[in-house]
């Protein structure tokens, strides 16, 4: 479950790195070298359409902190 858990990251990080960022669309759409753009994107990832955490779970715990992240100072 963990390893599921840690290929549906890998996959959510790999989408946003072709999507948003910025250096890597930029590459892309000016023809750069696709294998040296590429070369830091994760080697697996797993990607499922409208993944739902199970409520309790760490994973759940771990959303949650995202979206609603301390302030410490």
């Amino acid at each position: 479950k963990q390893k599921e858990w840690q290929l549906m990251r890998r996959g959510r990080y790999t989408e946003f790195k072709l999507v948003y960022d910025r250096g890597k669309v930029f590459g892309l759409k000016t023809g750069g070298r696709i294998k040296n753009i590429l070369m830091n994107l994760p080697e697996t990832a797993w990607w499922e359409y409208d993944f739902q955490v199970e409520e309790g779970s760490p994973e759940a715990d771990f959303i949650y902190t995202c979206k609603h992240p301390k302030e410490w100072a």
